[in-house]
């Protein structure tokens, strides 16, 4: 490199340059670690529901558990699905509802005690 004044080359003080390649060493050493992330195991299910679904149109399927309703899934016009209900213990007493595509209609059942896999009919 040239200085733009009177054409010599530039110097770079031996102090400075020690810090820059100090300072180049310390961050190669800190970028090159290796990290591990792991991510907690799928939480088993205890529960399902085995969903027949008897209806022209899909329905959407949710359960209402402490209070909370949760939407579980679709489940396609005349058919059957088994569907895990997650994050509902084994033993739990909810209300289950399920509503046709297109909002006309919703089918519940009150009171079911869910251990292993409950079967619904719909209608």
């Amino acid at each position: 490199m040239l200085d733009d004044k009177i054409g010599r080359p530039l110097l770079i003080p031996q102090t400075f340059m020690r810090r820059f390649l100090f300072v180049a060493m310390i961050s190669l050493a800190a970028c090159s670690r290796q990290v591990t992330v792991e991510t907690a195991p799928a939480a088993a299910v205890d529960v399902s529901l085995k969903v027949t679904n008897n209806t022209a149109q899909s329905v959407t399927l949710y359960v209402t558990y402490g209070g909370t309703e949760l939407t579980l899934t679709s489940v396609a016009a005349r058919s059957t699905e088994i569907v895990p209900v997650r994050g509902v213990p084994a033993g739990s007493t909810v209300r289950l509802r399920a509503t046709l595509a297109d909002g006309s209609k919703s089918y519940t059942r009150e009171g079911v005690v869910l251990n292993g896999v409950f079967e619904w009919q719909v209608p």
